[in-house]
């Protein structure tokens, strides 16, 4: 039988321990999988939008706001054909989704003890009519709120950090439009 050196010994043994390791935590992998999949939650798919609303004419009250160009561009993301233009020649007419202006709201929700504000309320408020052919207009309007801490004495990084704020409002209300195309 042949010896081994100390230096073989301590290296099969942090092999074996690595082995142990990768085992643990695979099963601990294994039993968070369990309890997810056993409390209910399930992943959020992706939005699938029926095949008739795969072409759609896309109309605004404001086509150059930056809501309609985003809408336009997540629904050329969900592989729908996006046109602004009745098109004549077709024998059906495509749905119609007419975004209607956008509205930006702010309520004073806290006030510094000098009486300036110090936290707004934004309320952003979307509507839109699908009009599908042979149907019924389908309106909807919703409102997304989120809270903005004002500080006069930083109004640059302020009015920029509002900006952010509201792209990400614009892209909630994209996606929440085209969630709601699907479920239709």
């Amino acid at each position: 039988m042949v010896a081994l050196t100390p230096r073989v010994k301590i290296a099969a043994g942090l092999r074996g321990l690595a082995a142990l390791r990768a085992l643990r935590n695979g099963l601990a992998m294994l039993l968070v999988c369990f309890l997810i999949t056993g409390c209910g939650f399930h992943l959020k798919q992706a939005s699938y939008i029926p095949e008739d609303l795969r072409a759609l004419q896309l109309t605004g009250d404001d086509q150059k706001s930056a809501l309609y160009e985003q809408l336009k561009y997540e629904l050329q993301r969900a592989q729908v054909t996006v046109s602004e233009t009745q098109s004549n020649g077709q024998a059906t007419p495509a749905p119609q989704l007419h975004l209607y202006k956008d509205a930006l709201s702010r309520q004073p929700l806290s006030l510094f003890s000098n009486g300036q504000v110090a936290q707004y309320e934004l309320a952003y408020v979307v509507s839109y009519r699908l009009t599908r052919p042979g149907q019924e207009p389908y309106e909807q309007s919703f409102e997304l709120y989120r809270n903005y801490q004002d500080d006069p004495s930083n109004s640059l990084a302020k009015s920029k950090e509002l900006e952010i704020i509201l792209s990400e409002m614009r892209k909630l209300a994209t996606k929440r439009i085209i969630r709601e195309l699907s479920q239709l």
